[in-house]
């Protein structure tokens, strides 16, 4: 539908299988993906773009692991495994995925000091990447997420998403979580209260 717009989420080598921050199956939504893809007027991606050396990146902090969480000035921050760095291999859409159609595509994470999940949003939660604004000027106001990962990027996309006005649905069955301590869990009990839509057609 012309008013509706399908954000592809972080869909890099990375986040799948063989990355150095792998998501669990996170390649097995690729075809999935590309029938959205297809069946969708307005696409959009997001893409993690972190320069080397980003302050997210366990590496950076001395005697630190990742997944620890420490705080910066912007509240918790969990550390990672050093991913998606500027022009990488890692930083690249998976090969399969049929990303052409993309009308836009939104980096995120490229200031070295903040880290960024939403689509909409810098971890501070106040700097925008200009996705809204871009969504609003295009007449489009539901927005269907799909990508990586479930408890991080797409769920903060989503939670932003109905924050800033748009019908938001996340299809679960074109996600796929990293789960860290519960995270996935505790993410979509945030997203339901939010009122996000959650969909799962795996049991269609």
């Amino acid at each position: 539908m012309a008013d509706e717009a399908l954000v592809v989420i972080d869909l890099q080598n990375d986040f799948c299988p063989g990355g150095t921050l792998a998501v669990a199956g996170g390649d097995e939504i690729v075809p999935l993906v590309n029938d959205l893809i297809r069946r969708t007027e307005h696409v959009v991606l997001t893409q993690d773009w972190h320069p080397a050396g980003h302050s997210s990146f366990a590496s950076c902090h001395p005697g630190k692991q990742p997944f620890e969480t420490i705080e910066m000035p912007y509240g918790h921050q969990t550390l990672w495994p050093d991913h998606c760095i500027q022009g990488s291999l890692g930083s690249d859409f998976h090969s399969g995925l049929a990303w052409t159609k993309a009308e836009l595509i939104i980096r995120k994470g490229f200031r070295p000091a903040i880290d960024s999940y939403s689509a909409f949003f810098e971890n501070d939660h106040t700097t925008p990447t200009g996705l809204a604004g871009y969504l609003r000027e295009r007449g489009i106001d539901a927005v269907t997420l799909v990508g990586l990962a479930t408890d991080f990027c797409v769920a903060f996309s989503a939670l932003d998403s109905v924050k800033q006005g748009f019908k938001t649905t996340v299809r679960l069955d074109a996600c796929r979580g990293i789960d860290l301590n519960g995270s996935v869990e505790a993410m979509l009990k945030r997203m339901r209260e939010a009122g996000v839509i959650l969909e799962d057609h795996l049991s269609d």
